[in-house]
C-alpha cells in the first residue's frame, strides 16, 4: 500500500512487536543476541552491527526520503565522516562554502591531513560548480538551505552536472528535512541529516543518518558502521522515532512562524539584512519556492556589529541562546563565535558570516510571544 508523507512518518519501518503486540517499537537494550547454533541467528548477532530499534529508525527515515537504504550514526558529524570515508587519499571534494562549521572543521583540520582535498565554493550558480571540477574530483557536497546564510542550491542542476562527470552528489538536508525537500528525487546520490535537529525535534538526543538508493554505497556505509562503530544507541533511536511521528505538523508550524518573524525583522531599522528564503528579497526565492514545500524555520539576520549582537542576545527572555536548532523551543545562535568559530575570520566575512550575524531556529511557541521578545531585545 502506498502511503503519503504523514502516514509514513508514523508507520514506515515499524511493526507491532511480534512477541507481545506492542504498538511502539521497543528499546532493545542488548549488546548481543542468542544464536540457536553455529552459523544460524534470528537476524541479529551484535548491536554494533544491527539493532531492532535502530533498524526501525533507519527504515523510517529512508522511507521519508523515498530512499531504499538508511544507516544511522551516533551524531551528524559521525554520519558525515562516514560519507567522506567513501573516498581515498588524493580525491577532491567540492563543497558549499556556507556549510555547518563542523563540516568545514573535519574537512580542513582532519581529513586533509589524510590526503583528501577540499574546495569550498558558492553553489548558487551551477556553472561555477562545473568550473571547479578537477581530474581528481570525486564528490560534490551540498548544503541547502546553507547554514547560516540560507543560500539555496539547485539540486537538479548540480546532480545533472555531477553525473555527467561521474561524481557522487551528497546533500546535507538537515535544515529542510524530507518534509520540505527530498534531494534523492532531484538526482542526489546521498542524503545526510543531523537527527539531533528537526527529525528528533526535542533537543534531547544526538544522532545522524545517511540515506541512499545505491546498494553499493549502502553496503560500504554499513561496513563502516560495523568496522568503526560510530553507531546510534537504541535509546536515541527510540527518541528519534518518537520525534519523526510529529515531523509534518512541526515543520508546518516552524515555517509559518518563521515567515511572520522574517517579515517582521525585515521592517526593523536596527536589522541590516535578513536571510530567509521565503522572502521575495532572497536572491534564490523562486528556486526555494520550486524546490521546497515551505521555507523552513531557520532565519539569519545581521545587526551590524558584534556589540549590537551581544547586547541583543543578552536581553532575550524567551528565545534561548544555545547551540543547535530544530527543537520545539526557539534557539538563537551567534555563528561567528559558536557554530562557525572554526572557520577563519577572513573566510567568514567573505561568505557573510559577520560578527553581527545572528541565527534563529524558530520554535513552536506562540509567534506573538516570540516577536514581542525579539522586539524588547532589539529595543
Amino acid at each position: 500500500m502506498t502511503m503519503r508523507f504523514s502516514t509514513k512518518a508514523i508507520h514506515a519501518g515499524q511493526h507491532a512487536d511480534p512477541t507481545n503486540g506492542a504498538v511502539m517499537t521497543p528499546v532493545y537494550l542488548t549488546s548481543t543476541y542468542a544464536q540457536p547454533e553455529l552459523g544460524k541467528n534470528k537476524g541479529y548477532e551484535y548491536s554494533r552491527v544491527s539493532n531492532p530499534t535502530r533498524d526501525a529508525l533507519e527504515r523510517n527515515i529512508a522511507a521519508l526520503e523515498n530512499g531504499r537504504h538508511g544507516m544511522a550514526f551516533g551524531s551528524g558529524m559521525a554520519a558525515i565522516d562516514a560519507i567522506f570515508h567513501l573516498l581515498k587519499p588524493g580525491d577532491h571534494v567540492i563543497a558549499s562554502d556556507s556549510v555547518y562549521g563542523g563540516t568545514y572543521r573535519i574537512a580542513k583540520m582532519i581529513l586533509e591531513d589524510y590526503g583528501l582535498k577540499f574546495d569550498f565554493i558558492n553553489m548558487t550558480h551551477a556553472a561555477d560548480v562545473e568550473k571547479a571540477i578537477k581530474k581528481n574530483t570525486k564528490m560534490i557536497f551540498i548544503e541547502t538551505p546553507a547554514n547560516p546564510t540560507m543560500e539555496i542550491t539547485d539540486l537538479h542542476a548540480i546532480a545533472t552536472i555531477a553525473h555527467e562527470h561521474r561524481l557522487t552528489v551528497v546533500c546535507d538536508n538537515t535544515f529542510a528535512t524530507p518534509y520540505l525537500q527530498r534531494p534523492l528525487e532531484h538526482g542526489v546520490d546521498v542524503v545526510v541529516h543531523s537527527l539531533t535537529k528537526y527529525l528528533n525535534g526535542h533537543s534531547d538526543m544526538l544522532g545522524g543518518i545517511v540515506v541512499t538508493n545505491s546498494a553499493k554505497i549502502a553496503e560500504r556505509l554499513r561496513f563502516l558502521q560495523k568496522a568503526i562503530g560510530g553507531i546510534l544507541s537504541p535509546f536515541d533511536a527510540w527518541l528519534c522515532l518518537r520525534g519523526t511521528k510529529t515531523l509534518p505538523v512541526r515543520m508546518e508550524r516552524h515555517g509559518k512562524s518563521a515567515m511572520l518573524i522574517a517579515k517582521w525583522l525585515e521592517r526593523r531599522k536596527k536589522v541590516k539584512k535578513v536571510y530567509y528564503p521565503g522572502l521575495a528579497t532572497h536572491p534564490q526565492h523562486r528556486l526555494a519556492a520550486k524546490q521546497m514545500k515551505n521555507f523552513g524555520g531557520m532565519i539569519s539576520f545581521d545587526l551590524g556589529s558584534y556589540g549590537a549582537a551581544k547586547a541583543f542576545l543578552k536581553h532575550l527572555k524567551i528565545c534561548t541562546l544555545a547551540e543547535s536548532l530544530g527543537g520545539v523551543e526557539t534557539l538563537i545562535t551567534h555563528p561567528a563565535t559558536m557554530t562557525h568559530a572554526s572557520i577563519p575570520v577572513e573566510i567568514r566575512n567573505k561568505i557573510g558570516i559577520t560578527d553581527g550575524l545572528v541565527r534563529i531556529s524558530v520554535g513552536l511557541e506562540d509567534v506573538e510571544d516570540l516577536i514581542a521578545d525579539l522586539k524588547q531585545a532589539l529595543r
